[in-house]
């Protein structure tokens, strides 16, 4: 008889356990270009400039970049903090899935009891002091008929793997902060290597100045402004020195190590520029981790819609309890001493004071926000790719036109000195083809960086080597050093 009422009320659970009360999840529309309109036909990447899946920062070919760029995983305490995040979302998604199984728990009593002569109904022969041991294992199990449970765990399903996608965010940004950071201290470094050799030249400038002034061909204001030139260059030259410290300290903590105990040797080697494929806007969806993450955080909002409107229906639990109670240990477990109860338990909230209605709304209010924030994401998206892809297109035109005009200010350089060795002018002229040629070409190795800043950018923008089916396993979020 036990055995077959168990039966029945699993088999009815199992029928009534297949209603959901949250609402169809369709993904918010947004607006589709079909092409990004600053890419044009400038365009035209080189098969081995395709976005490495795993290390983006390949495609510059800088062996040190990627040595840091490996740390960053590592030993970056905001990536850290991402990854501990994501295990509490995890966490959380094993203690909704445990609602999906039915608990079991056992207990054993060894009490000895007195009864009070006074006793109401106190029927004749009892005992006025009795043993009462029991031994039993009880199962509960929560049919849930309105799909409370399982949109409890939909919900954190969703919400596991937008953390997952914020911590692929994170790393992406601080990534790309490193790239950055590093791209910039190259460019000083070049700068650095540019002012001295700069300095050199003014000092031999200087000291061809003094000898013509002590030869009485050149005025002490030939001199003066020889010597300012050179004091000014001196001067950038400890301005950029100030820079790229402060450039080395923050690739120090991206990488997790502090400042004081970190250096980078400078180098001038050209960096290599690659020419990032932005693809088709349609891809940008599945290529963002912050896209993806605000997509699951609508998903997990459309799941408590049908948590929140389970709460107006009866909740049907079915339990089961089962033992043995003896008033003596000898014989403790036999047939005589069995006990047992089945049966299930309907529970319905009949007022709550607007309690349900206002939790319901807010859910449904909590479902347009998140879409919204989606559709915002989107849409900053497009705007990053195109200002980047902007910014290639133009800075690459700037460059251009610059290297002209650095060409020229070196043939400007170059007669002015002629002229001047010559007397035909003074040193004035001298030292306005000085500056220009300085500036000119700090320009020309500035736009070199931005360009190197705006690949970066783009490739950010795009969602670096990330992919919504690539989303990995839990497991592997781990750092190897953190196990």
């Amino acid at each position: 008889m036990v055995k077959r009422s168990l039966c029945i009320g699993l088999a009815v659970a199992a029928l009534l356990s297949g209603c959901s009360l949250a609402p169809v999840y369709r993904v918010p529309p947004t607006a589709m270009p079909t092409a990004f309109k600053e890419s044009g036909n400038w365009q035209l990447a080189k098969p081995a400039d395709r976005i490495p899946r795993d290390a983006w920062w390949s495609v510059y070919r800088d062996p040190m970049l990627d040595q840091l760029e490996s740390q960053v995983a590592k030993a970056n305490p905001t990536v850290a903090a991402a990854v501990a995040r994501h295990d509490e979302a995890m966490d959380y998604l094993d203690v909704q899935r445990s609602g999906l199984f039915p608990t079991i728990g056992a207990g054993a009593q060894v009490q000895r009891d007195r009864q009070s002569d006074n006793r109401p109904l106190r029927g004749g022969g009892e005992p006025d002091v009795y043993d009462a041991d029991t031994l039993d294992v009880s199962l509960n199990y929560d049919v849930d008929l309105w799909g409370r449970v399982r949109n409890e765990v939909a919900a954190g399903k969703a919400a596991a793997q937008a953390s997952a996608d914020d911590l692929a965010s994170v790393r992406l940004s601080l990534q790309a902060s490193l790239a950055n950071a590093y791209f910039d201290l190259r460019g000083l470094d070049e700068q650095q290597r540019l002012l001295a050799d700069t300095i050199k030249t003014y000092q031999r400038a200087l000291q061809l100045t003094e000898s013509r002034h002590a030869g009485g061909i050149a005025s002490d204001l030939d001199v003066s402004r020889a010597q300012t030139q050179l004091e000014s260059a001196q001067a950038q030259a400890e301005d950029v020195k100030a820079h790229r410290a402060l450039y080395e300290h923050a690739i120090a903590t991206l990488i997790g190590v502090p400042a004081s105990n970190f250096s980078l040797a400078p180098d001038t080697a050209a960096a290599y520029l690659p020419s990032v494929p932005a693809g088709i806007p349609a891809a940008l969806l599945q290529r963002r981790p912050d896209i993806a993450a605000a997509e699951r955080r609508v998903a997990q909002a459309n799941a408590k819609i049908g948590v929140a409107k389970a709460a107006f229906f009866p909740d049907l639990s079915l339990g089961l309890d089962g033992g043995y109670q003896s008033d003596t240990f000898s014989p403790w477990i036999a047939a005589p001493n069995e006990i047992w109860s089945i049966g299930p338990n309907l529970v319905a909230t009949l007022f709550d004071g607007g309690l349900r209605e206002a939790l319901t709304q807010h859910a449904r209010a909590k479902l347009a926000e998140n879409g919204a924030q989606y559709k915002e994401t989107v849409l900053q998206a497009f705007q990053q790719v195109e200002d980047n892809l902007a910014l290639e297109h133009h800075l690459g035109d700037e460059a251009a036109r610059e290297s002209e005009a650095l060409e020229s200010a070196r043939r400007t350089l170059k007669l002015s000195m002629s002229r001047y060795r010559d007397g035909v002018v003074s040193y004035l002229e001298v030292v306005t083809a000085q500056t220009t040629e300085l500036q000119t070409e700090i320009v020309d190795l500035n736009l070199n960086t931005q360009r190197l800043v705006a690949s970066v950018g783009l490739i950010e923008a795009l969602g670096g080597g990330w992919t919504a089916d690539g989303r990995p396993a839990a497991q592997s979020l781990h750092p190897a050093s953190s196990a």
